[in-house]
């Protein structure tokens, strides 16, 4: 006889998600939790690692690359505070749970992501999605009122500011001096000045390293 291992209650895991990490962190966002309470997350990750898919950590989805935590997601779009209507950019999209969540919650949403792997699965869950570097974001849908940067980062380009409307928010994970954190921050006045939210661990994204100090 052959034995399966049991499927596991994804909704279940859903709520405990919310109740036991979103909540308890800081991620309270009412739209933010309610969407993130019923968006699939297991579907966005490779099968075999659904199991893992509302673990607090990042999950390894191929290509190099990992979804972020719940957490992390959750605290980046409270302090975003997203409105139906608004149009967002998610730079490193991968699989397109973010871009996912944002087009649930009622925003106008473009993803860009660097591998086509990761953006055919996208595709396949109906979201719009650009290939390209993700440094470079994509001009050719700004100005935007919100753009999230879906991975930790060490720069954030000008070339993804000048694509931020006036007074339009960016959240990312900025990395300095060896520690994460989590920021957001608003254009004004031609300058983008951002805050910390809180330290906390993400999946690096490629193409936003500093250029390393020559040394002898």
């Amino acid at each position: 006889m052959t034995m399966h291992a049991p499927i596991p209650d994804y909704a279940a895991a859903r709520e405990a998600m919310v109740d036991s990490q979103l909540r308890p962190q800081g991620a309270s966002g009412p739209a933010v939790v309610a969407v993130m309470s019923r968006v699939p997350r297991e579907l966005f990750v490779p099968e075999e690692q659904r199991p893992l898919a509302y673990t607090d950590r990042a999950v390894p989805l191929g290509e190099g690359r990992a979804m972020s935590p719940p957490t992390v997601l959750g605290l980046l779009l409270t302090a975003l505070v997203p409105e139906p209507g608004e149009r967002a950019l998610v730079v490193g999209a991968a699989t397109g749970y973010s871009a996912a969540v944002l087009k649930e919650i009622g925003l106008d949403v473009i993803a860009v992501e660097s591998s086509p792997a990761l953006a055919a699965v996208a595709r396949e869950r109906g979201l719009d999605i650009v290939e390209g570097p993700l440094e470079k974001g994509h001009k050719r849908g700004a100005p935007y009122d919100l753009i999230l940067i879906d991975g930790a980062v060490e720069t954030i380009p000008d070339a993804l500011l000048d694509q931020l409307k006036e007074g339009g928010r960016l959240a990312a994970a900025l990395v300095a001096q060896g520690v994460t954190r989590l920021v957001v921050g608003r254009k004004a006045a031609g300058g983008f000045g951002y805050r910390s939210i809180s330290d906390s661990a993400a999946p690096a994204l490629p193409g936003f390293q500093k250029p390393r100090a020559f040394t002898f």
